[in-house]
This record gives structure tokens, C-alpha cells and sequence, in this order.
């Protein structure tokens, strides 16, 4: 444990018994810089260093820099040591981030000289970085004028510029914003932090310096370590290297309060839509208010759990109320708890300006109802336990606990130098909160800060058609007023700027830079891959892998239902039912009462729908309707009876409550297209050749969205098709042959699990003798008996599914939509020309995302990302996100055979690639993706020497390697199977790229689904 150095104040110390650390609380006494440390066993050790960066205007100064500094520093100059970091690094988390009020730049890593390495490198970053002596990575970074030659169109391009057209096409995105600014004009929340593309180019270099020099100093950092690992060892270096160089100096980045309103604000803005999408029932309306201190987290967390109770949970009756008045059909409760005057919201989407005034009454109707009647004691346990077991799990999927907890420091630490540890004591919130329930608390709650709370805002946000064309048209108005204001000699000025920055960019750094970046030697990675935890047996003839793993006492409980026998054109209808169960009326429960309970006694039940692709025989995959469960070994009899009750017994006859469902999952899906767009085109890019792709795009992607919207739209004519279809399915799919249980847990729950797999099957054939009108032992002992031979005849076909989601064929679509940029995607299969997987793609991925893509898509074409994948069946696809350009990213994947062709490089370098690749491999995993991953493997009939030979390949890979996939890369960019979501007009001037243009949004069906 750290005691204490010289050169530091100690603050406070403190057990934090939550999170399992000691907390010590510093100040070093030259700099003034703050220092927490959260002291415990974790191997994977977090480093972060923060600033509090208030903007004063909308030019996304704070976002720029954020990407700037990792740009090459004083130690380390070469262009992007951030990306050299992440090719030869064994980091867990690498990245920086950009808030309303701060920045953020955090590292992580299990392997200790890894971790220092990284340190090192941040820490460079921050305080020295390259920005004064290399204006070209403003320009790069942040904005810059384009003009190749005098007489070419200028134009604007930049990675932030261009990330924050992407996010001002989002409308969530846009309506987040304007709640925030609305609420609050007098301080830096009134202004967007990441930047407004319309702002973004006002932003002169000399401001963007001098905002580094004001607030990046140590006076005004937050330094934050987690892990095990010498404290006093890492912060003597701290010292010695950084701190002492400067002195503590008074630094004004305090957040202001906003004064509260006297009465609430209004206003109305427009957002962009496509031409085949409808204005009518496509406005959003947005009720919000200010809710106290961050300093107060009782009541943060009692707003949290209020959010859950009135808008979240299924039948949440504010929600409800507002469905029931006819009043949108998606409602959406936010909670924004990570500044310093938090926010809680209610969002209306699909409704009309027209229902402003009903939408306030209906709100403030509701909510006088619930404070004067009292909420429902058991809603109110249910959101306080579904906080208390996700904070207890500590499951933060991919990243690591340490960040998530260091995160949580700022939600106080940011406003209140003496109080980084409040967010960390969430259970004793949580007892807390429970006592409350006992009393009137949470309805004074509702009375103080909703209903009679005038710091507010009402926001109509109505569709505009072509806004983005207008947009698109003004910026290149003002582009060409411009440029026709200037003189030959500026003209030529801007043509010789943006010869520089593409020599700046093309030009590589030098060796004697690259090696400048500390590297681990190949010696510092094991050589044995990660086990599978896969144990298979029979239980009364079904299949039981369970995954023993000690889980701290939850047990992660799926069941999984053989989809094969489902009909090819209803294969849609999966994701439809995966998003009705649990959210419709049981025999014993109403859907409201139905989530009580699962919330009260687990950590929660729902299901989903998978597919995996049998590596052994490639074109081939098994799909799975499953049921998932999260609970403690106490409540292993609660989650088999929920399971139970949901797949048995759900009512399908409630049309109102359909709707409502069909209605949320369309918007929903709305958002993930318009905020993930990448995935949507690769997976659809795949889906023309692969039926693994296509089962994923008619459950989860494009097609499943067109269904949806089908539904919702015809919802009156569909209705009683769509109820039949739904209980074929259910009756398909629920057969005792279909099962298999996997569970993940350890060797003291499976007793009770094989108890109660004994008790589902007799209520699986209960169910089928039911279903099939048989009244006799002997009838259902025939139907079992022929419900098994079929399922043997479909596993003597190797699962083979050709049938139940066939590749749609070559259809090379552009999909319109009013985003100001593009998600760009080609696609291929490598073993239809005979090639094999091999672990060099895996580095091939690394190489593609930081070096070639990442310079020729990134930094020379302004997009924020590019992404590749490999799968062991040959699907690759090559993908970019927010990217300004189209026919120009083809053809930089049109590049990459003869890049491969021609590698060549270090050895030093081809050490780095490989260990970049596995700290992907390599990547931490809690016991449920243990589980999770051991389960796909043992699906996809992938063995543990698979993954020995894979990582085997990795770790001897060279050069060679990756030249000798250059034809493996040629097949697959020969099949040309193109997909693009974005801007229409863009869409439009590249049509001949395409079979096949049409609108993402609207229009109906897409033309690609069966029947």
C-alpha cells in the first residue's frame, strides 16, 4: 500500500470497500496536479489523465485537441505515436475522450512494462505535445481549406469535422445536444464541446494553442491510477519526469452554475430527413429539467432509479400515459448524471409539433397523479436492485473495470477537488435508497425537481426535407464566396497549404522516430492460448455444456433453440419475437409485473437470437433462438420459472401492446442505422454471397429493419398475420429436441441446473401435447419420437441451413439517407477461390486498421474511422465510418492487393504488428465472456488446437505471411460486392457504382426479403 513521498500532500485515505480498493487522495506540491490512486489485486492497471477544458463557443477547440496531442510529442515525434502504440502494444484500452466540460485520456494494460510504456507516451502527449511546431496537424485533425489547383471547387475536410458532420446527421444526437444547450446558454454546456460543423471552421490555430497552454498544465490535470502495481514507484517517476518541471499556478476552468430559469424555455428546430421519408408523425418533443448538484449522489442515483420507474421499465406508467394519449410512438427517459447540474428528460419521437401543449400536460398530469397516489414500492426495488447487480458484476463487456471506475470519479472529483470517492460507494446509495421506499421520498422527489421545477425546456424538433442538401448547398456557397473574395495570391497560398498538408501526411515518419516508441520484445507474450471451458453432457437426451468458472456466485444460464425448422420466409419474424418476450403478459404476471420480478431476483432475463457459422464445414451455420439468464445460485429456481413462464406461457393477444412494441423496436433499429452504419453495410456488403451475413441482416440489420417498418406502418392489415406467424414460431421452436443448455458457473450449481433442465423438458412436451390438441401420454411420446428423428435427420445434414436464410445475391446497394457522410463497405469470400483462414489475417486486421486503411482513409481522406474482418468462413469485409467520400475509399480497398504484394518491413516493425494483434487476442474477459466465448467455439466447432495453431501463426509470423495473403485479398475484392448508407446526393453523383439505389428510411420494403 502506497504510505507517502515528499514530493506529494496526502489528502485522505479511504477503504473503498465497493470496488474492493484503498483510495489515497493526493496533491503534488510544485505542480498542484491532483492524484488519485485506487489501490487493489486487479492485474489490469489503468492510467488516465484528465483535464478540465470548459469551451467558450462551438469550434470543437477541446475534441481538436484531443486529437491533436496524440499527434507526436517531444519525446516521441513521430507522426501518430497513438497509432504506433496500438500496432505493437498488449494495451486493454487505448483511446481519449472528449466531454461537455473535460478531456480525458486514458490508458490500460495488465503487462507492467507495457503499462509504464504508455504512461510515458500519454504523459509526453499532453504536456509536449507536437501542435506548436506543426500547424498541418490542426489542419489534419481539426478543419482546413482543400485546393488541389487554382481552379478546382474549394472545399472544407478534417477527422473532427468530418466525425461531427456524421454526428449532427444523428437526430438523437442533435436532440441531446440542443436539451444540454437549452438548459443551459450561460455556460460552457450551452456550447457543443465536440464542435458544429458549421462552427468548426472559425477556429483560428492561434486560439486552438492558446487553449492548450491555458488548461493543459498540471494545476489543472486529474491523474488517475488503478491496479496492482508500486504506486511509489509510479509516481516518484511522475515527479521526476513531469511534475517538477512546473509550478502550481491558479487556473479559472471552473463550471459555472446556470441561473435557474424563471419559467421554462421553448424553442423549435429543424432536423434533416431523406425525401422518401414522411414529416407526419416524425417530430420529436423533449420535456427537460435540471435536477440539483452532482455533489448530491443520494439523489443522483433516486433520479436514476426515478428514470427507470416512470420511462424505462416495460409499462412504466409515464411512458405509458404518454403512448396511451397518442403522443409518439417511441418514449425515451434520459438521465444525464455526469456534469455538473444533472439532466432528466423526457423524449417523445414519431409525434407531431401539434402535440406540444398535450405532451407538457400529459407529463406534468402523470407525474401530479404518481406524487399524490404514491409509486409502486416494488417498481421502485426492482430499478434499485437492477442498479445494485450490474454494479456488483462489475461486467462492463470489453473494457476494464478500472476505466469504468475512474470515470465515475469525475462524476465528483471534476467539481469538488475533496471528493473523488463518492461514486464509487454505490452500495451504501443503494441500502440507502431502499429505505427510502419506505416513505414518500421518491414522490417529494417528483414534486421538487419535476413538477414544480421551472429550470426547464421544451423542445419541438421537426423534420425538414433536404436540409442536409440545403446545408450541403450553403457551405458550398459560402465555400465559393470565399474563394472568389481572394486574391491570385491567395488562391495560390491555399493551393500551395494543401500541397503541404499532403506532403505532411504522405510523408512517412523516419525510422530514428518510429523507434523512439517503447516496444515489448515477443518474449513478453505466452504461448499458450486461452483455454475453452467446455464440458459436454447428456441430461435425459439433452445437451448440457456447462463452463466452469469461478463467477463469484452468479450463474449465467442460456437456453439455446435450434432454429433450423423454421421457415425460410418467416426467418424475420425471429427478431420480432426475440424483442415481444418478456415484454408482453404471461399466464401468472402482466409484463409489467413480469419485470418487476425478473429485476428483484436477478440480474436480468431476455432473449436473443444468434447465429454461428460451422467452421468445419464452411457455407454452413446453426441458428439459435435463445433465453438468457443472469441470477445468484439462490435464485436458480426463480430464473428456470421466468424462463418458463416467458417461453410457455406469453400472451400474444394484447394488440395495443404489440404495437406499442413493434413501434419502440422500429425506432430503435432507426438509431443503431443511423449511429452504427458501418456494421448495417458490411453485414448487408456479406449478406449477398453468405447466409450467415443474411440471417444476420434479416434479424438484426437492414432487412430486419424494413420488417419492422413494414409492420408498424400496416400494423391494422398485418396484425392477426403477424400473431399467427409469432405462435408458429413459438411452437416450432420450443421442443424439447431443439434444446440445449449452457451454462457458465461453477460445479456446485449444476445439480439444481440438470433438476430443473429434467423439469423444462416435461413442460416443453407439456406444451407440444397441448399445442398439438393430443390428449394422451402415448400421442405426446409419438410426437416426441418424431420431433426427435427429424432433429437427427437435420444434424446428419451438418446443419446445413442453405434454406432458412439464403444469400440475397449480388446487389451492390447505395443507401440514401440525410447523413452528411458515408459508411463505405466491399465485401468477399476468400475460401470460394480455394484460400484458408490463417492467424495472419489477424494481424493483417491490426496492419489495415493503423497503417493502410488508417493513412489512406483517415488521415489523407478525413473519415474518423476504417475497419476490416476476417472470419475463419472466409467473410471479410473492408469498412469505413463517417467518411466524407465514396468512390475514393473503393478505391483505396481497391489498393490494398498490390499494398500486400509489396510488404516489406522490420523486423522491429513486425514485432510491433504482432504484438498489436494480441492484445486483441489477448483482450481480459470477465466469467460470463469466458463463458460466451468457450460456447461459441464449442458451436462453431472451433477446438482449442484451432486457436493453439492460430496463435501459434501470430507469434511466428513475418513478413512473408502477409505478402502470401495478397491473393487470398485479391478474391476477395474481385467478388466486388459493394454496400454504402449515407449522404443521398453523394449516393446520387456515384450511382454507376451501384445495382441498386434507394432510401434506408421509408419506402417500404427493400425488395429483398422472401415471401
Amino acid at each position: 500500500m502506497f504510505r507517502s513521498l515528499p514530493q506529494y500532500d496526502v489528502i485522505k485515505t479511504e477503504e473503498i470497500a465497493d470496488v474492493k480498493s484503498t483510495g489515497t487522495l493526493l496533491r503534488h506540491r510544485k505542480s498542484g496536479a491532483r492524484i488519485l490512486l485506487l489501490e487493489n489485486n486487479d492485474e489490469n492497471k489503468v492510467f488516465g489523465i484528465g483535464f478540465r477544458t470548459p469551451p467558450s463557443d462551438s469550434t470543437g477547440v477541446a475534441h481538436i485537441l484531443e486529437h491533436s496531442v496524440l499527434c507526436g510529442s517531444e519525446k516521441f515525434p513521430s507522426k501518430d505515436p497513438f497509432v504506433e502504440l496500438a500496432k505493437g502494444s498488449l494495451n486493454t484500452f487505448l483511446n481519449a475522450m472528449t466531454y461537455p466540460d473535460k478531456t480525458v485520456y486514458p490508458i490500460a494494460s495488465c503487462n507492467f512494462q507495457d503499462f509504464c510504456n504508455l504512461m510515458e507516451v500519454y504523459m509526453d502527449a499532453v504536456f509536449f505535445p507536437n501542435i506548436y511546431h506543426k500547424e498541418e496537424i490542426f489542419r489534419q485533425e481539426g478543419w482546413s481549406y482543400i485546393l488541389e489547383n487554382p481552379e478546382d471547387e474549394l472545399t472544407c475536410n478534417g477527422v473532427v469535422y468530418n466525425e461531427m458532420k456524421g454526428a449532427f446527421s444523428s437526430p438523437d444526437d442533435m436532440l441531446d445536444r440542443e436539451i444540454m444547450n437549452s438548459l443551459f446558454p450561460d455556460t460552457p454546456y450551452g456550447v457543443e464541446s465536440g464542435g458544429d460543423p458549421k462552427v468548426i471552421p472559425e477556429l483560428k490555430y492561434s486560439d486552438f494553442l492558446s487553449f492548450h497552454s491555458r488548461y493543459y498544465h498540471p494545476s489543472n490535470c486529474y491523474i488517475y491510477l488503478y491496479g496492482d502495481m508500486d504506486m511509489e514507484e509510479r509516481l516518484a517517476w511522475l515527479d521526476r519526469e513531469y511534475l517538477c518541471r512546473y509550478d502550481a499556478m491558479e487556473i479559472d476552468s471552473a463550471i459555472p452554475l446556470q441561473k435557474p430559469f424563471d419559467k421554462p424555455a421553448e424553442l423549435t428546430i429543424a432536423y434533416p430527413v431523406s425525401e422518401a421519408e414522411e414529416e407526419k408523425d416524425n417530430t420529436y418533443l423533449a420535456w427537460n429539467v435540471v435536477v440539483g448538484e452532482a455533489s448530491d449522489v443520494n439523489l443522483s442515483f433516486a433520479m436514476a432509479v426515478l428514470e427507470y420507474v416512470l420511462l424505462s421499465a416495460p409499462g412504466a406508467p409515464l411512458k405509458q400515459a404518454l403512448l396511451d394519449a397518442g403522443i409518439g410512438k417511441d418514449i425515451e427517459g434520459g438521465y444525464d448524471g455526469g456534469i455538473l447540474q444533472p439532466v432528466f428528460s423526457v423524449v417523445a419521437k414519431f409525434a407531431n409539433a401539434e402535440d406540444k401543449d398535450k405532451f407538457v400536460s400529459v407529463i406534468r398530469e402523470t407525474l401530479q397523479k404518481l406524487a399524490d397516489a404514491g409509486l409502486e414500492k416494488k417498481a421502485l426495488l426492482a430499478a434499485i436492485n437492477n442498479l445494485e447487480f450490474k454494479f456488483r458484476e462489475a461486467d462492463y463487456g470489453n473494457f476494464p473495470r478500472g476505466l469504468m471506475y475512474g470515470i465515475d470519479t469525475f462524476d465528483s472529483w471534476l467539481y469538488d477537488d475533496n471528493a473523488p470517492f463518492d461514486y464509487l460507494k454505490q452500495l451504501e446509495v443503494c441500502q440507502f435508497l431502499k429505505e427510502q421506499t419506505k416513505g414518500r421520498y421518491f414522490e417529494e422527489l417528483i414534486k421538487s425537481f419535476l413538477i414544480e421545477n421551472t429550470h426547464a425546456s421544451v423542445i419541438v424538433m421537426e423534420p425538414e426535407c433536404n436540409l442536409t442538401a440545403k446545408e450541403d448547398e450553403r457551405v458550398r456557397g459560402k465555400l465559393a464566396q470565399y474563394k472568389a473574395s481572394l486574391s491570385a495570391e491567395q488562391i495560390a497560398e491555399l493551393v500551395e497549404n494543401t500541397k503541404r498538408l499532403r506532403a505532411f501526411q504522405e510523408t512517412p515518419s523516419t525510422q530514428e522516430e518510429l523507434e523512439k516508441i517503447p516496444l515489448l520484445r515477443l518474449s513478453d507474450i505466452g504461448k499458450e492460448a486461452a483455454p475453452l471451458y467446455n464440458k459436454e453432457e447428456n441430461v435425459d437426451g439433452t445437451t448440457l455444456v456447462s463452463h466452469e468458472i469461478d463467477t463469484n456466485g452468479i450463474a449465467y444460464i442460456d437456453l439455446l433453440f435450434d432454429a433450423a425448422a423454421v421457415p425460410g420466409d418467416k426467418v424475420e419474424y425471429l427478431g420480432v419475437l426475440k424483442g415481444i418476450l418478456g415484454m408482453v403478459d404471461t399466464e401468472h404476471y402482466s409484463y409489467r409485473e413480469l419485470s418487476n420480478e425478473i429485476d428483484i431476483h436477478s440480474g436480468g432475463i431476455y432473449p436473443a437470437v444468434d447465429v454461428f457459422a460451422d467452421t468445419a464445414h464452411p457455407g454452413n451455420y446453426c441458428a439459435k433462438f435463445e433465453m438468457k439468464a443472469k441470477v445468484l445460485y439462490a435464485e436458480l429456481d426463480f430464473a428456470f420459472d421466468m424462463m418458463e413462464e416467458i417461453l410457455l406461457t406469453s400472451k400474444l393477444t394484447d394488440e395495443k401492446r404489440l404495437y406499442e412494441i413493434i413501434a419502440r423496436m422500429k425506432s430503435r433499429m432507426q438509431m443503431r442505422l443511423n449511429s452504427a452504419g458501418h456494421q448495417a453495410a458490411a453485414n448487408r456488403a456479406m449478406s449477398y454471397f453468405s447466409g450467415t451475413a443474411a440471417f444476420g441482416d434479416r434479424t438484426t440489420g437492414i432487412s430486419f429493419y424494413k420488417t419492422t417498418e413494414l409492420l408498424e406502418e400496416q400494423f391494422d392489415d398485418k396484425k392477426e398475420e403477424l400473431t399467427g406467424i409469432l405462435k408458429e414460431l413459438m411452437a416450432v421452436l420450443f421442443r424439447k429436441e431443439n434444446l440445449l443448455v449452457s451454462v457458465t458457473a461453477e460445479p456446485e450449481a449444476l445439480d439444481k441446473i440438470k433438476e430443473r433442465i429434467r423439469l423444462l423438458q416435461k413442460k416443453l412436451d407439456a406444451a407440444c401435447a397441448e399445442a398439438a390438441g393430443e390428449e394422451t401420454a402415448d400421442a405426446a411420446a409419438g410426437a416426441e419420437n418424431a420431433g426427435a428423428a427429424a432433429c437427427a435427420d437435420r444434424a446428419d445434414k451438418v446443419s446445413a441451413l442453405h434454406g432458412l436464410a439464403a444469400p440475397l445475391g449480388k446487389k451492390n446497394e447505395g443507401f440514401a439517407t440525410s447523413s452528411q457522410v458515408q459508411y463505405v463497405a466491399t465485401a468477399g469470400n476468400f475460401c470460394r477461390a480455394g484460400c484458408t483462414y490463417t492467424g495472419a489475417l489477424r494481424i493483417l486486421k491490426t496492419i489495415m486498421a493503423y497503417e493502410y486503411l488508417w493513412t489512406n482513409i483517415r488521415v489523407q481522406g478525413g473519415a474518423y474511422g476504417c475497419m476490416s474482418g476476417y472470419g475463419r468462413t472466409g467473410d471479410t469485409y473492408f469498412v469505413s465510418y463517417r467518411d466524407p467520400n465514396l468512390g475514393r475509399t473503393l478505391q483505396v480497398y481497391e489498393g490494398i492487393t498490390e499494398y500486400l504484394k509489396s510488404f516489406s518491413v522490420s523486423d522491429r516493425d513486425m514485432t510491433k504488428y504482432i504484438i498489436g494483434t494480441m492484445s486483441e487476442v489477448d483482450t481480459p474477459q470477465n466469467p460470463q465472456a469466458k463463458g460466451a466465448r468457450s460456447l461459441a467455439a464449442y458451436l462453431c466447432h472451433i477446438t482449442q488446437e484451432d486457436l493453439q495453431r492460430e496463435r501459434d501463426e501470430i507469434l511466428s509470423a513475418t513478413p512473408g505471411n502477409i505478402r502470401a495473403l495478397a491473393p487470398l485479398v485479391e478474391a476477395v475484392l474481385k467478388e466486388h460486392c459493394i454496400c454504402v448508407i449515407g449522404n443521398g446526393e453523394k449516393i446520387k453523383e456515384e450511382k454507376e457504382l451501384f445495382c441498386e439505389v434507394k432510401p434506408l428510411i421509408g419506402s417500404g420494403s427493400d425488395g429483398s426479403q422472401p415471401g
